[in-house]
């Protein structure tokens, strides 16, 4: 692979974070109802069958590297301005139950800002998830004052809770 020094043109910054679910309302109900994101659209359903090939692709492998997709998406928005687009896949249907974990290619997790994680300790059997043990609290270096924990969403999503400058 070639690797250039060279910044792509007029980049501004990162946009948002693209998750595919299997249930795209209750993904929708969970990541606004627990998290506070507010949904400020939807698009679809997009069906390959219905668009033309592009480059000798059908529509969605040429766009989303997906052959014979069809699928549903919807943004949402946190108060802080940081998006996560969900997916919803009808088709194809052969794919894995379950997301990666951290250590697979591909795994990742998503980390939201709270302002006082014991707040939220308090309350963690109130919550759809569950937590990982912690919180790790970081006490030097250049992450220091930082206290976080993992937990994972109702379909095995990780996701980190983390709190700065703890005080």
């Amino acid at each position: 692979m070639a690797v250039t020094t060279r910044i792509i043109p007029g980049l501004e910054g990162m946009d948002h974070v693209g998750m595919t679910v299997a249930n795209l309302d209750e993904a929708i109900a969970f990541y606004s109802t627990l998290l506070g994101g507010k949904e400020i659209f939807r698009l679809g359903p997009f069906d390959a069958r219905d668009f033309d090939q592009v480059d000798g692709k059908d529509w969605s492998e040429a766009h989303v590297n997906v052959a014979d997709g069809r699928f549903t998406l919807a943004m949402l928005e946190y108060a802080n301005g940081s998006r996560l687009e969900l997916f919803q896949y009808d088709r194809p249907t052969d794919r894995p139950a379950t997301p990666p974990k951290n250590n697979f290619l591909g795994g990742h997790h998503i980390a939201f800002k709270v302002k006082d994680l014991d707040a939220v300790l308090a309350l963690r059997n109130e919550y759809a998830l569950r937590f990982m043990a912690g919180p790790i609290e970081i006490n030097d270096g250049p992450a220091a004052g930082q206290r976080i924990i993992y937990v994972l969403d109702p379909w095995d999503n990780q996701l980190e809770l983390v709190e700065y400058d703890r005080k």
